[in-house]
């Protein structure tokens, strides 16, 4: 039971994230197919609110490691596990219900379908826009990423437990 509260509320505060985030559609402009974000890099109307790639990758690995503590916070202190193994699986199977929940009713049901995320000067790109092999990809991209956070959120945890 515990399992399914948890992954409604981490399910619940990813949407809310998103939904911040998507205030500004072109801070996650790297979230889009690649044909889109060619043609909103080629702009005028963005050229000067391009995310570099350098930025797009501290992003990342911050928001990574803020996912580490976070997780290993949970899954030692909420759930009282106390070994690698124990906090990689749990962590795992949480992590992929939330990438699931992520690629299916986020990017392939609302980001697809809403207008909010279509950039001015690319409302032609309605096959690009409903690209939904994209988000699938992304889903085993994030599964792969999964294996690396929840490995150190196991390391976190079996350190907080020994140390």
């Amino acid at each position: 039971m515990i399992f399914i509260i948890e992954g409604i509320v981490l399910c619940a505060l990813f949407t809310l994230m998103v939904y911040i985030m998507s205030r500004n559609p072109i801070k996650t402009l790297y979230n889009y197919p690649p044909k889109i974000q060619e043609r909103v890099m080629s702009l005028d109307d963005y050229k000067d609110q391009i995310p570099t790639q350098k930025n797009k990758l501290i992003a990342k690995v911050g928001a990574s490691l803020l996912f580490v503590v976070i997780l290993a916070l949970i899954l030692r202190f909420i759930n009282g596990y106390t070994t690698f193994l124990q906090a990689f699986g749990y962590g795992f199977l949480l992590w992929t219900i939330v990438n699931a929940y992520d690629a299916i009713v986020l990017d392939i049901i609302w980001f697809c379908h809403d207008p909010q995320f279509v950039f001015k000067g690319t409302e032609d790109m309605v096959d690009e826009y409903h690209n939904y092999w994209f988000h699938i990809k992304g889903f085993f991209i994030g599964e792969g990423l999964a294996i690396v956070v929840c490995a150190l959120a196991g390391v976190v945890v079996s350190l907080m437990s020994y140390g």
